[in-house]
């Protein structure tokens, strides 16, 4: 039996067969065979501080770039991060102390803002909805303190900071029971690249070309 053959007979046996009185696709009127979830939810026990710690490991082999601090030093560390740029853009409920001590223009989330006008921004901060270890991935929803979802994907830089350990869960399935999937999502594994046949890299192309991702409360 070919792999053409094994996979079309997997999906026959996942997919019930339409009865007599059915009207076609997806009205059946006998429920299918269940389909066994028995995977597992987490790969390994960890304390919190190891849960931040394989976060940053996998954040920092994706290319982003990984900075821990608590509340007192965050104002300074945002204000060195920010200090090449003339202008941020900043979220409607980002924290105010946050940007304290940071020279750039503040550039308020706009509706009316087009796609130009936020290439010109010189970078944007935010906060998260949470970010999960095993994949390194930060995961926002629109939130207040995120602002619309284009005010992440069209600056060059995007800085995240991340509440650590408290917003940091092991698992996909672990965020998925977090998460509303009404929300915009964006879940976001290191700087946006991509790469062509030769596997030759190029950042930027459909994201920020530059991530930082702070981890706020873990020192």
């Amino acid at each position: 039996m070919s792999d053409r053959d094994r996979i079309l007979a997997r999906i026959r046996r996942a997919v019930p067969t339409p009865g007599p009185g059915d009207s076609g696709p997806g009205d059946f009127g006998a429920a299918g065979p269940a389909v066994p979830r028995d995977y597992l939810r987490v790969h390994g026990s960890r304390t919190p501080a190891e849960r931040v710690d394989l976060l940053a490991a996998h954040l920092t082999a994706y290319r982003a770039t990984v900075h821990r601090t608590d509340e007192d030093g965050l104002p300074e560390l945002l204000a060195r991060l920010l200090s090449r740029h003339a202008t941020v853009l900043v979220p409607p409920a980002l924290p105010p102390h946050w940007l304290a001590a940071a020279a750039p223009a503040r550039l308020p989330d706009r509706a009316s803002s087009t796609p130009a006008e936020l290439d010109r921004v010189g970078a944007v901060v935010t906060g998260c909805a949470l970010a999960i270890a095993e994949t390194g991935t930060i995961v926002l929803d629109g939130g207040p303190d995120q602002g619309r979802r284009r005010i992440t994907l069209v600056p060059d830089h995007h800085v995240c900071v991340v509440r650590a350990p408290g917003q940091v869960v092991d698992s996909v399935p672990q965020a998925l029971e977090r998460l509303a999937p009404t929300r915009p999502l964006t879940w976001i594994s290191g700087p946006s690249a991509t790469s062509d046949i030769e596997l030759d890299r190029v950042e930027g192309v459909h994201g920020p070309r530059t991530l930082d991702v702070v981890l706020l409360g873990a020192q």
